[in-house]
């Protein structure tokens, strides 16, 4: 398929450079898992409340043009997206997009795994110059990881313990069902005390709401068993589209557009996982919202506000690329 750089269909461009061993930790897919060559993989990324917005509407615009993606064989949600991955399963995407356009605006939330202070959002600018500032002091991903899971464990320290149920209360409000889908989707997450990854699917031992409320908890951590998570995206980049390898064709839904806050020389873009994806077969598209939208996301992906437009935007964008992706997908 041939795209060009503004539109919203993107190839995404392949690094100069192959993957470096900067990050030899890194999760890989287990290959007992992978499916067989005819199969499809929905990559679902983080991207906060807006995020999740546009991903509903970008998914409402194919399926209501004639195209399913909900149908593919393996989901891949993280952060956002993993809230995506478990509405699809319990409503359709035209229903879920109607549902949002509907909402009477909400009030502002506590983003998700921060300390409220006397019932205030703590601001998503201050969260972006905490999250900048470890990434500037981290040799790489793992160690980025490492650093971001032990900020979480000093703010649960600090915080009066209520936060985890109220979390939880929260996602479990979000889903109209919360039960593990039939189909196979996986959650990702970062263990906080070692910075290892974790990816969570409907064999892991765990209710599903769980699953999600770890990959969406962005600063506290939320708790499973003894265990404390972190945020997904905190993984390999807001996408962690490599969980995808074996798939034969992958579809990303990116509301950062690919973009990330650590240096691309940790290899963990998402640029790399799609060169990667595709240098053992796979047949990759990316979509990324508008640069016109851009503003809804970002500093700006907690403002409940922002969700209408946000999943309109998405929509208009799914209704025009349906036809361009009908045959990759199909």
């Amino acid at each position: 398929m041939n795209t060009t750089s503004s539109s919203p269909l993107h190839s995404a461009p392949t690094p100069a450079s192959g993957p470096s061993n900067a990050d030899q930790d890194r999760q890989q897919p287990d290959p007992t898992k992978r499916a067989h060559s005819t199969s499809r993989a929905l990559v679902l990324g983080g991207g906060g409340s807006t995020g999740n917005a546009w991903l509903i509407g970008v998914m409402a615009g194919l399926f209501d043009s004639g195209l399913d993606v909900t149908t593919a064989d393996l989901t891949i949600g993280t952060s956002a997206g993993s809230t995506a991955a478990a509405q699809i399963a319990g409503a359709s995407p035209s229903e879920l997009f109607a549902a949002i356009l509907a909402a009477a605006p909400p009030k502002p939330p506590v983003p998700a795994g921060s300390v409220p202070e006397r019932g205030a959002t703590r601001p998503v600018t201050d969260h972006l110059e905490r999250i900048n500032n470890i990434i500037a002091s981290s040799e790489n991903a793992a160690d980025m990881r490492r650093k971001m899971g032990a900020a979480a464990l000093g703010m649960e320290a600090a915080s009066d313990g209520s936060w985890q149920a109220q979390w939880r209360s929260i996602v479990a409000a979000r889903l109209d069902s919360q039960g593990w889908p039939q189909r196979r989707v996986l959650i990702t997450a970062v263990d906080a005390k070692t910075g290892e990854p974790a990816v969570f699917d409907r064999h892991s031992g765990i209710d599903l709401v769980d699953a999600i409320a770890a990959s969406c908890s962005s600063g506290l951590p939320y708790r499973i068993g003894d265990i404390p998570y972190i945020d997904g995206g905190y993984r390999s980049n807001a996408e962690n589209a490599d969980l995808a390898a074996g798939y034969q064709r992958v579809l990303v839904l990116s509301p950062f557009g690919g973009k990330s806050l650590v240096p691309k020389h940790w290899d963990v873009h998402l640029a790399a996982q799609v060169a990667e994806l595709r240098a053992h077969g796979s047949r990759v598209e990316t979509i990324f919202p508008d640069s016109k939208d851009e503003h809804m996301f970002g500093a700006n992906a907690m403002n409940p506000s922002l969700r209408p437009p946000a999943a309109q935007a998405g929509y208009q964008q799914g209704e025009a690329l349906a036809g361009q992706l009908a045959d990759f997908w199909r």
